[in-house]
């Protein structure tokens, strides 16, 4: 059961949606689980940046805000970890 609501960015969405279906399959139920539990182990907050965090899925990486107060996690971008620091 999902405590935080999950929001894809339209940039996030146009991210996941030029991925190979291999790896959005990957992704997805990772996405699903940051609804349960937005800090999971591994999760790194950005340094640079107040509120952006991010978890990593193998060489690819899901940027990410949360909201406490309203229970939403705001998924910003999704791709592979030489691109998405840029």
């Amino acid at each position: 059961m999902n405590i935080y609501d999950v929001v894809l960015s339209k940039t996030a969405e146009k991210n996941l949606s030029k991925l190979p279906p291999k790896i959005i399959a990957i992704i997805i139920p990772v996405l699903e689980l940051l609804g349960e539990n937005p800090r999971p182990i591994g999760c790194k907050k950005l340094r640079g940046f107040s509120d952006l965090w991010r978890v990593r899925v193998g060489n690819y990486r899901v940027i990410y805000s949360i909201e406490d107060k309203i229970l939403l996690v705001d998924i910003r971008e999704i791709g592979h970890r030489k691109d998405i620091y840029k």
